[in-house]
């Protein structure tokens, strides 16, 4: 995982148990079927044969066969395959190959409750909210409200509209709330952005009625 912009470190995984010389080797990343990342010909990093869109992006670290990836973008994630060949005897011979699957986060802003009611609030009468969050990266899962008066919280689940840039490729989401104003009680309202199992939630700030 790499954060929007930031540098991705992409592992090769090569044991190099042999203490094989960099001159002895030709190291070279791809992305899906056609797209040449990176490439290293026997000690000297070779540029001819890059996809357009990595040239200058790039940097090997031959100690830990790392391949740096500067300023990942979303158009960036996906699998990639490092391929290491050994000249044996004139002839290259791949004697390391693997795989690296690059995902990028974008944070999402704290979400956001707004009101969506003008006049005086009355008794009995519905409350209409909305909480949004924008600017992140990947899709999130949902939005939760959560509802606490007194020591109990009711947590609801609305539909989240989902938006995304076309340029940018980042999410925006909105999710509406429809609810009885209360007549007696104090209660705090709150809304959860689920991003997903590895990523955590963001809240609101609580607002109270």
């Amino acid at each position: 995982k790499s954060f929007l912009n930031h540098t991705a470190y992409l592992s090769c995984y090569f044991p190099n148990t042999e203490k094989t010389d960099i001159k002895d080797l030709r190291v070279f990343w791809q992305k899906g079927v056609d797209e040449v990342v990176h490439e290293v010909y026997y000690g000297q990093e070779k540029h001819d044969n890059l996809s357009p869109k990595y040239i200058n992006r790039t940097k090997m670290d031959m100690d830990k066969w790392t391949l740096q990836l500067l300023h990942a973008g979303i158009m960036d994630e996906g699998q990639y395959m490092c391929i290491i060949q050994h000249r044996d005897k004139g002839s290259p011979k791949v004697i390391h190959a693997s795989e690296c699957l690059l995902h990028i986060i974008a944070n999402y802003s704290q979400p956001e409750i707004a009101w969506l009611h003008t006049g005086e609030l009355k008794p009995n009468e519905y409350l209409n909210l909305s909480c949004s969050s924008s600017g992140g990266y990947p899709e999130p899962k949902q939005m939760t409200w959560l509802i606490s008066h007194e020591n109990t919280t009711d947590r609801l689940t609305r539909h989240m509209d989902v938006s995304q840039d076309a340029i940018t490729k980042l999410y925006n989401v909105t999710s509406r709330l429809n609810i009885t104003v209360p007549t007696k009680t104090f209660i705090n309202i709150s809304c959860l952005l689920h991003l997903g199992e590895q990523l955590g939630s963001l809240v609101s700030m609580p607002l109270g009625i």
